[in-house]
C-alpha cells in the first residue's frame, strides 16, 4: 500500500507512453492530472505512484464571510442528504482474502539480504534489488546524486561495456525499470527463468565491479540526460510544485527538505571523485536487499546468489536517520504562478512514517475523502457544485515521516478561494463526524481488492517482489504488509475519524545505533569475462480461447485462468472515434463517459457505491476503432458484479444534468491538452495525416474540439449509443477464474434477452478511404511561447495492423525506435545528449495506421534533431538496413517478452481484445514467434520501405516559435507553415490565446 509520488524512472517505454498519453514521464514530482491513451481510450484519475510534476497556480482572492456562509450552508445541506442516503445503502461486508506471500530470508556473509518467494505459474523470475539509499542520504552540494547514480548504473560495468538494457531486451525481460525516491533506489526486471543467471551476473557486476566503468565522459553524458529529464518535468503544467513542496514543508537540514530530482548547480559541480565516493559509501551488499520471486526454489536461489554476489566486499556502515515527522504548526501559505489553464490548491500535512498503523488509517481516510464519486470532496466540489474539475487526496508514505496531500483544481470560471473554502468545509465535517459505515466498508473492500490484484504479478512496481523488499527495507520484516492488511480489517469509523483529527486539524502548508557486525567476502568471483548464456526462451502457452454465442447472438470469447480469484470482462463495440459524426468529433468518448453516469435502475453515485461495495472495478472507454466497457471483479462476486456491468451497458439513460457536468469537464480537458506540447501535437496529427474526409482525421486524443463539444447535446450522445452500442455490433471477452459452464448462465441471465433496436439498420460504414502518400515533406509549426524544449513528431500512414507486413514492420520499428537501444534513442539521447529519449511507433489501427517518430529536444537543437531523425528514417529503408545483430536483438525482445506481457488476467484480456478489434486469429501470438524468426534482411528492408515514406513525411513541431522557426525554415525541405493550435488554420497571430476551435 505504499505510494511513491517521487519515483524517478529510466523507462524503456517512456516515450511511447508519452505520445499515447497513457503514462506520464516519471520525474521528481507529484501526481499527474489525468492519463489518457488515444487507442485504448482509458482515462484514470491521477495516481500518487505517478511522478509527473505538477505546479500550483492561483492567487488569494477576495472572500467575504457572508459569501462563504451562504455557499457553506448550501453545500452542507446537500452533503447531509447525501450522507443520509449513503448510510442507508448498507454495503455488504466483503472479507479481505488472507493473502500470504511465503518467503525465505538469507543473509550472506558480506551482509547482502536475500529474500526468495516461489511462484511457478509462469516461467519468469522477478529480480528486484533495493539499495537503502535515496535523496535523504545526500549531503551538502550533493542534491541529485541518488538519482544521477540510478542513471549511471544503467550504463554498463567493468565487464559489460554497453547499455545495461541490451541483454535484458534480448532475453525478453518485462517490467524492467529503475526508480529513485527519498529513501531508496531500486532496480527490477522480470526475466524468463532461463535468463536468471544473466540477470544475476549483470546485477552483481554493477554492484561489485562498477567503479572502473565510470569515466568523465560517462559522467558528463548522464549528467546531461538527468538535466534534460529535470527540464522536461519542469516544462509540464504544474511542473514546479514538487520542487517547491519539500523546502516549504520540512525544516532546513531535514533529509526530506530538497527534491529527489536534484539541483542543477550541484549536478554540474559533481566531480568524478565525488560520484565514486558516493558509490563506495552506499552501493555495497551490506546496504542492499535482493528479492527473487517466481519460478525458482529458495535453496537454488541462494546458491546462485552466493555464486554471483558472495565475493563482493560488504561496504562501510551507514548511519541512518530514524523517525522525524517534523509536524508543522499553524498555517503556511504560498502563491506560485505558472503557465497552466486552471488554478489548483494543494494542502499538505506532515504525518507518521510508513509502517505506522496511523498511516494505513490515513490512507483509508484519503480514499474516503476523494477516492470515488460518492466521496465528500468529489461529490461536493466536482459533482454537486461543479466548482472543480478534479480533486485528489493521498498519503505520500516515507521511511521517517509521511505526508498527507489534498488538491483540487478549480473549474476555469471559478474562484480558487471558493474552491478552497468548500474543500475545508468538507474536510472539517469529516474530522468532526467521521465516515459513514457503508462508505468505510466500500473503501476497505476497494483497498483489499486492489492489493489482491497487485499480488497477481511477481514483479514490477507493486508486485510481490516489491512488497517483500519494501517491508524488509523499511520495517526489517518482509511480511509487514500483513500488519497493514490487519489494520485495514480492524478499522472503524471512529478510529479513522480520531486518526484524521489528530493529524489533519493543525499544521498545514496551503504547500536511533545498531551493531554492524563482522562482514567479509567469501568464495571466489564468477567468470566476469563472459555473460551467462540466456538460452532459448520459453514458448508462449496461452489458455485456449473458447467461442460461444448467447441466445441473442452476442459473440463471447472466453479464456480460463485459475491462478488468482479474479475475472475480467470487456464488452467491445465496433465503434470508437472513427464512428464520430464528421461534424461532432468527441462524441464517442463523451458517450462512453456517460454510460456509467446513470441507468434506469441506479444514478451515478449508486453505480459507484455498488461497484465499490463488491471490490470491483468498472470502466468505459473509446479508442480509435472501438468502444469498450470493462469489468474487473473477484470471482466470488462475479454474478452481482455482472449484473451492474449489464445494467450500465443496457440501461444507460444519459441524464441531462450529468451530461452538462461532463461537458464542462471535457472543455477544461481540451484546454489542458492545448497547453501540453505532446497532447497538442497529437491533436494536430490526425487531421494533417488523414484529412477531413477520413474517419481518422480527428484529434487522436479522442476528446474532440471546443466548438463541437459546445454544440453537442445529450441527444447526440444518445443517438451515438443507439446506433453503435448494440449486441449485433459487439463481442464480449472474458478471462479469469471460472469455467464456461459456470459463466454462460450468468451471461445469459444478464444479456440473453438484449436485442438490437427494432426496425433499425446495422451501424453505418466508417469512411476509411485509402490515403495516398504526399510527394514532399510537410512541416507545421505550433507556437508554445517560453517553452524550454521542442516536441518533434514525424509521421506518415502505414498499412493496417492486420496486414501481412505487420510483424515485419513491428520488427523494423523495434530496430528504429521501439527499444531503448534503438537507433533514434542512441543517436539523440546517448550520442548527442539533446533529448531525454526518442522513439518511433506504429499506432495500431484497422485501416492505414499512423507511423510516427518523435522526441522532445533542447530548443536550440530542434532543426539538428529533425535532420538526425530524417537521416535515420532514410537509412533504415536501404542505405543502412537492419544488421543481423539488430535483427537478433529485436526478435529476442519481441518474442521473449510475450510471457511477461500476458502474466495477469487483465493483460491476457487485452491480448484477446486486440484480436477482436483488429480481426486477428486466436492463435496470432502463439505463431508470432515462428513468424518473426522467419524474417530476413530482405523482408525487413521491404517492410521499412512500406512503413516509412521518408520523402513525404508530415512534421509537427511544438515549441517557442521565436526560437525554432528560422532554423527549421533553413533546413530547406519544403513549405513550412505556422498553424494556429486552436483552429489548425494558418496562424495570423502566433501569440493569440486559445479561442473557439474546430
Amino acid at each position: 500500500m505504499r505510494n511513491d509520488p517521487i519515483a524517478l524512472t529510466k523507462d524503456r517505454y517512456f516515450m511511447r507512453s508519452t505520445l499515447l498519453l497513457c503514462l506520464s514521464l516519471l520525474i521528481a514530482g507529484a501526481p499527474a492530472a489525468s492519463l489518457a491513451d488515444p487507442q485504448s481510450g482509458n482515462t484514470t484519475t491521477a495516481s500518487p505512484d505517478a511522478a509527473e510534476s505538477q505546479n500550483e497556480q492561483g492567487a488569494d482572492a477576495d472572500d467575504t464571510p457572508a459569501g462563504r456562509d451562504r455557499d457553506s450552508a448550501s453545500a452542507g445541506d446537500e452533503t447531509t442528504k447525501a450522507d443520509e442516503r449513503d448510510s442507508s445503502r448498507a454495503a455488504p461486508r466483503v472479507d479481505i482474502p488472507d493473502i500470504d506471500i511465503p518467503y525465505k530470508k538469507y543473509v550472506l556473509d558480506n551482509g547482502l539480504t536475500l529474500i526468495v518467494h516461489t511462484d511457478h505459474k509462469t516461467p519468469i523470475v522477478a529480480v528486484n534489488i533495493w539499495y537503502h539509499v535515496g535523496s535523504k542520504n545526500e549531503g551538502p552540494n550533493q542534491q541529485g546524486f541518488a538519482h544521477l547514480f540510478e542513471h549511471l548504473m544503467f550504463q554498463g560495468s567493468e565487464h559489460w561495456d554497453g547499455e545495461y538494457f541490451e541483454p535484458f531486451e534480448r532475453a525478453g525481460a518485462t517490467d524492467m525499470n529503475g526508480t529513485t525516491n527519498v529513501d531508496r533506489t531500486n532496480y527490477f526486471a522480470s526475466v524468463p527463468t532461463n535468463a536468471l543467471d544473466m540477470a544475476l551476473w549483470m546485477e552483481s557486476d554493477r554492484m561489485g565491479h562498477f567503479l572502473g566503468a565510470i569515466d568523465q565522459d560517462l559522467l558528463d553524458e548522464q549528467r546531461g540526460v538527468v538535466l534534460n529529464e529535470k527540464r522536461q518535468g519542469e516544462n509540464q503544467p504544474y511542473g514546479e510544485v514538487f520542487n517547491t513542496l519539500p523546502t516549504n514543508t520540512y525544516p532546513a537540514g531535514h533529509p526530506y527538505s530538497w527534491p529527489t530530482i536534484g539541483s542543477e548547480s550541484d549536478l554540474n559541480a559533481a566531480s568524478l571523485e565525488d560520484v565514486k565516493s558516493w558509490f563506495k559509501q552506499y552501493y555495497g551488499p551490506s546496504n542492499a536487499v535482493l528479492v527473487l520471486a517466481g519460478d525458482i526454489e529458495p535453496e537454488a536461489a541462494r546458491d546462485k546468489v552466493e555464486q554471483y554476489f558472495g565475493s563482493i566486499e560488504p561496504g562501510p556502515p551507514v548511519t541512518r536517520q530514524k523517525r522525524w515527522i517534523a509536524k508543522m504548526n499553524g498555517e503556511h501559505r504560498q502563491v506560485m504562478f505558472d503557465r497552466v489553464p486552471q488554478a489548483r490548491v494543494y494542502k499538505v500535512w506532515n504525518v507518521p512514517p510508513t509502517g505506522s498503523p496511523d498511516v494505513t488509517r490515513l490512507q483509508i481516510a484519503a480514499d474516503l475523502l476523494a477516492g470515488s464519486k460518492t466521496s465528500p470532496l468529489y461529490k461536493t466540489l466536482v459533482y454537486d457544485r461543479q466548482i472543480a474539475t478534479d480533486v485528489s487526496a493521498f498519503v505520500w508514505d516515507k521511511e521517517i515521516g509521511s505526508q498527507f496531500i489534498v488538491s483540487a483544481t478549480a473549474r476555469p470560471d471559478q474562484d480558487l478561494a471558493a474552491v478552497e473554502a468548500a474543500l475545508d468545509e468538507q474536510l472539517q465535517r469529516f474530522l468532526d463526524k467521521g465516515p459513514a459505515p457503508a462508505a468505510l466498508e466500500r473503501a476497505r473492500t476497494r483497498f483489499g481488492a486492489s492489493f489482491v490484484r497487485g499480488t497477481e504479478s511477481v514483479g514490477g512496481l507493486g508486485g510481490k517482489a516489491d512488497i517483500l523488499a519494501q517491508g524488509e527495507i523499511y520495517e526489517n520484516d518482509p511480511g509487514a504488509y500483513k500488519d497493514e492488511l490487519e489494520t485495514l480489517r480492524q478499522a472503524t469509523p471512529e478510529t479513522i475519524r480520531k486518526t484524521a483529527s489528530q493529524w489533519l486539524s493543525e499544521g498545514v502548508y496551503v504547500l536511533s545505533v545498531k551493531p554492524f557486525g563482522e562482514r567479509h567476502a567469501s568464495g571466489e568471483d564468477v567468470d566476469r569475462d563472459q555473460l551467462p548464456d540466456i538460452g532459448d526462451g520459453a514458448t508462449l502457452d496461452l489458455p485456449d480461447v473458447q467461442h460461444t454465442q448467447l441466445s441473442n447472438g452476442l459473440k463471447v470469447r472466453f479464456a480460463e485462468r485459475h491462478d488468482t480469484p479474479v475475472v475480467q470482462m470487456r464488452m467491445i463495440f465496433d465503434a470508437g472515434y472513427a464512428a464520430d459524426p464528421p461534424e461532432a468529433p468527441g462524441t464517442a468518448s463523451l458517450a462512453m463517459n456517460m454510460l456509467d453516469e446513470g441507468t434506469t435502475q441506479r444514478d451515478a453515485l449508486e453505480i459507484s457505491a455498488d461497484v465499490d461495495a463488491l471490490g470491483a472495478g468498472l470502466g468505459t472507454s473509446a479508442s480509435l476503432d472501438s468502444a469498450s466497457v470493462t469489468l474487473s471483479t473477484l470471482a466470488t462476486t462475479l454474478e452481482p458484479a455482472t449484473s451492474i456491468f449489464a445494467d450500465v451497458i443496457r440501461n444507460a439513460n444519459f441524464p441531462e444534468k450529468e451530461f452538462q457536468r461532463l461537458k464542462k469537464q471535457r472543455l477544461a480537458a481540451i484546454a489542458q491538452e492545448k497547453r501540453d506540447p505532446t497532447s497538442l501535437a497529437l491533436r494536430t496529427l490526425g487531421p494533417l495525416l488523414y484529412g477531413e474526409d477520413h474517419a481518422y482525421g480527428t484529434p487522436l486524443t479522442g476528446s474532440g474540439t471546443t466548438a463541437a463539444i459546445r454544440e453537442m447535446t445529450v441527444e447526440d450522445v444518445r443517438d451515438y449509443a443507439h446506433t453503435w452500442l448494440r449486441p449485433d455490433n459487439a463481442t464480449l471477452v472474458v478471462v479469469g477464474d471460472t469455467t464456461l459452464s459456470e459463466l454462460k448462465p450468468v451471461l445469459e441471465k444478464q444479456f440473453g434477452d438484449w436485442q438490437p433496436p427494432q426496425n433499425d439498420k446495422t451501424p453505418p460504414s466508417k469512411p476509411l478511404p485509402e490515403i495516398s502518400a504526399p510527394g514532399k515533406p510537410r512541416i507545421y509549426l505550433l507556437d508554445r511561447p517560453g517553452s524550454n524544449q521542442a516536441t518533434v513528431i514525424a509521421g506518415n500512414v502505414a498499412p493496417p495492423k492486420s496486414s501481412d507486413d505487420d510483424i515485419a514492420m513491428e520488427t523494423v520499428n523495434a530496430v528504429l525506435g521501439g527499444m531503448f537501444n534503438s537507433r533514434l534513442n542512441l543517436n539523440l539521447r546517448e550520442d548527442k545528449h539533446w533529448s531525454y529519449g526518442a522513439r518511433s511507433m506504429l499506432m495500431d489501427a484497422r485501416a492505414q495506421q499512423p507511423f510516427v517518430a518523435y522526441a522532445s529536444v533542447q530548443t536550440d537543437k530542434t532543426a539538428p534533431s529533425m535532420r538526425e531523425m530524417r537521416k535515420e528514417l532514410k537509412a533504415i529503408r536501404g542505405d543502412e538496413p537492419a544488421t543481423d545483430s539488430e535483427l537478433s536483438a529485436a526478435e529476442a525482445n519481441l518474442t521473449r517478452s510475450l510471457p511477461g506481457d500476458n502474466e495477469t488476467t487483465s493483460e491476457l484480456a487485452s491480448t484477446l481484445a486486440q484480436s477482436v478489434i483488429f480481426d486477428l486469429p486466436d492463435d496470432y501470438y502463439e505463431h508470432y514467434v515462428e513468424r518473426i524468426r522467419g524474417l530476413d534482411g530482405k523482408a525487413l528492408t521491404a517492410a521499412a520501405r512500406t512503413m516509412i515514406n521518408a520523402d513525404g513525411l508530415t512534421w509537427i513541431v511544438v515549441g517557442d516559435l521565436d526560437s525554432i522557426e528560422k532554423p527549421v525554415r533553413e533546413l530547406g525541405w519544403g513549405d513550412v507553415e505556422v498553424i494556429d493550435p486552436a483552429t489548425l488554420d494558418p496562424a495570423t497571430d502566433a501569440s493569440q490565446e486559445d479561442g473557439d476551435d474546430s
